[in-house]
């Protein structure tokens, strides 16, 4: 909402000197968000002048311009305002004005919006010294047919008065973000109430200096609901007002034009443009009709399937059963709410004006608007609340402005329609305020704050009745009548104090590891990111069984985007689409990771079947166990991807470009962070490179089970995410490894003793996993045996072919004795016989 200073000055006092900066911090003190200032781009100076004379003086190209004399400080006066003389010539090419019409001139070191700077100049055999402005040059709007005439705009001043003035481009404007709650505030009105909020200063409310308009005799107006839509009536308060004899010549008068440009609303014309003044004054969307294109009384419908009506855009629209219509005899004549239609638009023939003037269904307002892809600057306040008592006040005051300005004449025909319902009081607790925001109000302070916003005040046996004003809808409870009091009173008042945890309550076990996860990761290089969980049916289909196999897909039933509908079964498909994005801007070095949960229903289970009860009625126990059951499951997964350079190149160093060695420590990562013991095996998987994708596992009473991929991902694959050939990828069931880990994680006591250091080469079968052998030495060695690394993978010479050499490392400690290099060997020898059970597996000689 954009806030001429001088229009709110109508209605608060604002102190000499206050700037826009000053009414964006009180306001941001009630909560509005401040956004920019406006200004008009226009800087002086911009004179008053008289046309003394001019002679028109053809040119070759055909043109026709007039050399002018024109007057720009008053009689006996020297010098005018830049200094120069008080006669000008002046080189003008519109034949709009005549001798004597007084002008806006721009004298040499003037600028206008561009910037266009203003300096004598010659042009066509003169030199011209400044400019005679047309509107559209000053940025007062789009016009551009001629010169701008003061008489034209009722104005009048003398000779070398300050034209920034008289036409208000001196004034500047505040923006502020209204959030949806508060409505009120898209007027100017509502700002000027919170202005005085944040100030103290008293408020004048523009509502109650209007003078009223009454209707004698009636105009047909109908109200059709008879079903309404999710229970609300599409018209709570309709008002018709009719004004004759408007004079549609008339210009808009300066001073609303400029008020309009700050406000961000373009001069359309006198009629509509009071409409529109009168919508931004007092948040009250306004519709004007040309009352003889009107066929019989107004109607206030749903559309009927299939109907069509052509809107002020010019565009033919195909309605919706749920569209609010506002219609006459011949058929649809507005979008309820939304905007008119063209067959009673508002032209330059206009002489009687219809006038309405009325409270819509915000919900009803709001589809459609978002429906036919039309917001507008009256959605954007009926979708939001429009106070219903303001309806007859806003037809008058577009009366009252049609009369003065258009030389209207009020009519006594019109219409009041009001089925507004009876505001309801919210049960206001003693105390219940202090205790909820944790800061001790008085009982005057909360009846003054509330008092202030315009609510009505009872006194009850348990505190107080609180009625909220009528412009107030988001006031709804006890709870938004507290926000209320420590919005008014002052957020600077609430300290900075973090509330202390009541005992025996924390993070669970599984937060607390997902925690763990995340710092470790992140602490080891890799950076989280969060993506969208919707995916397309191919990318569950390729990714969905990186775990579990197969799963079944849930299709969103209203997509934001038609192409990814579904509920992702895998974290991938969401890091290759931010791997991709990252790729384009030129970070090309990546190591991402996603921690969240997936959507993986069980086969065969009908879900979402249950339905909420109708109005605000709590499900029953039995209910809510449905509604439950209807929820699939949602484990928690981990994915990280890498791709480009885990080293970069560097003096002495080649770079070293990531592969599926780094996706297996990413895992290894999080198993030192949820301390289970995660295996690795060859696997495959239909999104994964054969011979360089592991299957991950826990271990479990001699069961192994299955958590997780980890590898590179399938060149093709790859291509078509637009990523490198290599790109190294693991997914884990994070939740599931979880419930598989040891539930008490015990750091590792660091060892003071001295340890025993030995090498191992077993020789087996070239088709035994590594692994397997380094966790059968883990098993046979037993306590004793501190750390076991895989140092060399051989297969050559002086080993039979069909075999390779494993040698491992190890490190051997005892936590209370120095070990003896016949216990380090033992426990060693103990490892090799559990291998060469297991894998036939030989000391190498």
């Amino acid at each position: 909402m954009r806030v001429p200073l001088s229009w709110l000055g109508e209605y608060v006092d604002l102190e000499a000197g206050t700037t826009p900066e000053d009414v964006h911090a009180a306001l941001v003190s009630v909560g509005l968000e401040e956004e920019e200032i406006h200004r008009f781009e226009v800087t002086g100076p911009v004179v008053v002048g008289e046309v003394l004379e001019f002679v028109d003086e053809p040119q070759s190209n055909g043109k026709v311009i007039r050399w002018c004399q024109v007057r720009v400080a008053p009689e006996g006066t020297a010098l005018a305002a830049d200094g120069g003389p008080a006669v000008h010539g002046i080189v003008c090419g519109a034949h709009n004005f005549f001798v004597g019409d007084k002008v806006v001139v721009t004298l040499p070191g003037a600028v206008l919006p561009g910037p266009f700077p203003i300096a004598a100049r010659k042009t066509y055999g003169h030199v011209s010294d400044g400019m005679i402005a047309s509107a559209r040059e000053l940025g007062l709007g789009d016009e551009h047919d001629g010169i701008l005439r003061l008489v034209e705009l009722g104005l009048d001043a003398p000779v070398g008065a300050d034209a920034l003035s008289l036409l208000g481009l001196d004034d500047a404007a505040v923006e502020v973000n209204v959030t949806p709650d508060r409505g009120y505030a898209f007027s100017i009105r509502g700002i000027a109430r919170e202005y005085s909020h944040a100030t103290g200063v008293d408020f004048r409310d523009p509502a109650l200096s209007v003078p009223p308009v009454t209707a004698a005799s009636e105009f047909p107006v109908t109200i059709d609901d008879a079903a309404p839509i999710r229970g609300r009536v599409g018209a709570s308060v309709f008002v018709t007002r009719v004004v004759r004899g408007v004079d549609p010549s008339t210009p808009t008068p300066a001073w609303m034009i400029a008020r309009l440009k700050l406000a961000g609303m373009r001069s359309v014309s006198l009629v509509v443009d009071v409409t529109n003044y009168v919508m931004l004054e007092l948040g009250q969307p306004i519709g004007g009709y040309d009352f003889d294109k009107l066929a019989g009384g107004m109607l206030v419908r749903r559309a009927q399937p299939g109907e069509k009506l052509e809107t002020l855009d010019g565009v033919t629209r195909t309605l919706s059963p749920e569209d609010l219509l506002i219609a006459d005899d011949s058929g649809p004549i507005a979008l309820a709410g939304v905007m008119g239609g063209a067959s009673t638009e508002v032209g330059n023939t206009t002489r009687n004006v219809l006038i309405e003037s009325a409270n819509f269904d915000p919900v009803s307002i709001a589809r459609s608007a978002r429906r036919h892809k039309l917001p507008s600057e009256a959605s954007k306040r009926f979708e939001r609340g429009v106070d219903p008592e303001v309806a007859i006040v806003a037809a008058a005051r577009v009366v009252q402005l049609l009369v003065e300005l258009a030389g209207g004449v009020a009519d006594d025909l019109g219409s009041l329609h009001d089925a507004t319902p009876d505001a309801v009081a919210i049960d206001l607790p003693k105390g219940f305020i202090s205790g909820l925001i944790g800061l001790e109000y008085t009982a005057e302070e909360v009846r003054t704050s509330l008092a202030e916003i315009g609510a009505s005040l009872a006194e009850t046996a348990t505190g107080l009745a609180v009625t909220p004003p009528s412009w107030r809808p988001d006031l709804t409870d006890k709870w938004t009548l507290a926000e209320e009091v420590a919005r008014i009173v002052g957020y600077d008042r609430i300290p900075s104090v973090l509330p202390i945890a009541p005992p025996g309550r924390g993070l669970t076990r599984a937060q607390v590891l997902r925690r763990a996860v995340a710092t470790t990761l992140a602490a080891a290089g890799h950076t989280e990111v969060l993506a969208y969980p919707f995916v397309s049916e191919k990318q569950n289909d390729l990714f969905g069984s990186m775990v579990a196999g197969g799963v079944p897909q849930i299709k969103i039933a209203n997509p934001l985007d038609g192409e990814v509908p579904f509920l992702r079964t895998s974290i991938l498909p969401g890091l290759l689409q931010i791997a991709h994005r990252n790729r384009s801007r030129g970070l090309v070095n990546l190591s991402i990771f996603e921690q969240g949960l997936v959507f993986r229903p069980e086969p065969g289970v009908t879900y979402g079947a249950a339905t909420l009860p109708a109005g605000a009625v709590r499900p029953s126990a039995a209910l809510e166990d449905e509604l439950n059951a209807g929820i699939p499951p949602q484990p928690h997964f981990i994915g990280v991807v890498l791709t480009g350079n885990v080293v970069t190149h560097q003096p002495g160093q080649t770079p070293i470009a990531a592969s599926w060695e780094d996706a297996l420590a990413a895992v290894q990562q999080v198993a030192l962070a949820t301390g289970a013991r995660i295996g690795v095996r060859q696997g495959s998987h239909q999104a994964m490179h054969p011979g360089r994708t592991a299957e991950l596992f826990v271990s479990v009473e001699g069961e192994d089970v299955v958590v997780g991929y980890a590898g590179e991902l399938l060149p093709a694959v790859a291509r078509a995410a637009e990523l490198p050939s290599v790109v190294g990828v693991a997914e884990l069931d994070l939740s599931l490894i979880i419930e598989l880990s040891d539930p008490q994680i015990v750091a590792s006591p660091i060892g003071t003793k001295p340890a025993a250091t030995q090498d191992l080469s077993l020789v087996v079968d070239a088709s035994v996993p590594a692994g397997d052998v380094l966790t059968a030495v883990q098993d046979g060695a037993g306590a004793l045996l501190e750390h076991i690394e895989l140092v060399d993978d051989y297969r050559g010479a002086g080993v039979p072919s069909g075999l390779k050499s494993l040698t491992f490392a190890l490190r051997f400690r005892a936590p209370d004795r120095t070990l003896t290099a016949a216990e380090a060997s033992a426990a060693k020898l103990d490892g090799v016989s559990v291998a060469a059970a297991r894998f036939n597996a030989s000391l190498r000689e």
